[in-house]
């Protein structure tokens, strides 16, 4: 598994990947998800991205949705 995060003052010396250095890889597809923080209404903004074939993004979005469902039914 691969962990992916953002550097800090605290994390000097550590080794941490960069999204870029995940996305450079050779991967036949990605898909790239963010968001804002909430504005006071609620509101964030949410943006996505992805490089590769539409279908293998649209399935790995939605195998990433199982994924959370199920930890989240385990948790439960």
């Amino acid at each position: 598994m691969i962990e992916i995060a953002k550097r800090t003052r605290k994390d000097k010396g550590r080794k941490l990947l960069d999204v870029h250095d995940v996305l450079a890889k050779d991967n036949a597809c990605y898909v790239l998800i963010t968001c804002g923080e909430p504005a006071e209404d609620g509101k964030m903004q949410v943006e996505m991205t992805y490089e590769g074939d539409r279908s293998l993004a649209a399935f790995l979005i939605e195998s990433a949705h199982d994924i959370i469902d199920e930890q989240e039914n385990m948790s439960s």
